[in-house]
């Protein structure tokens, strides 16, 4: 009997694990979690909308971390992932991942998924955002949104001015949702 719940036990671990390793498209990416030394795959998202997101902790949109936790916390159970990628690339984030993880985890109360700092514009961009940037553009600010489908057929680009909890965003997001 005890066999028998092992082997059922590591047949279900091993197939969730080659199901989240399993995607063709651009999330099939190994990314390091910010401050920390354990990566994850993108491909543990697949079949879920994302909302891929540039940060930077010392931006006049900052504040905007505040309305992605609220947007994390509403749609996380209804299936939607936040992504938030910290980037220099506007010269507005911290040189220190400590300084930045203070910001987004302390200073801000975020509990969604934040990368490592890396580019998010031109050919040095980490390779999510190289994709997004191929089908729509690269963002032109800190704070860009950028939703995508769960088939990842459609992405929406929202630029810094959008807050996360506005009208416009949260009418996308519940669309994509319902689909």
């Amino acid at each position: 009997m005890f066999r028998k719940i092992l082997v059922a036990g590591l047949v279900v671990c091993f197939s969730s694990y080659t199901s989240a390793q399993q995607c063709d498209d651009f999330t099939n990416v190994e990314l390091r979690k910010l401050r920390s030394s354990d990566s994850i795959n993108l491909c543990e998202f697949k079949d879920k909308p994302l909302l891929i997101v540039n940060t930077a902790s010392n931006c006049g949109f900052t504040g905007q971390f505040e309305g992605l936790e609220k947007l994390h916390q509403k749609y996380k159970d209804k299936g939607l992932v936040v992504l938030g990628f910290p980037s220099d690339d506007f010269f507005q984030e911290e040189d220190d991942e400590k300084a930045t993880a203070e910001v987004c985890f302390i200073n801000y109360g975020v509990t969604f998924n934040m990368m490592s700092t890396s580019p998010v514009r031109g050919s040095d961009a980490n390779p999510v955002f190289k994709h997004l940037n191929e089908k729509t553009s690269s963002p032109n600010w800190n704070f860009y949104k950028y939703l995508v489908s769960a088939d990842r057929q459609s992405i929406q680009r929202f630029n810094s001015r959008v807050e996360p909890m506005s009208e416009e965003l949260t009418t996308a997001i519940e669309k994509l949702l319902s689909q």
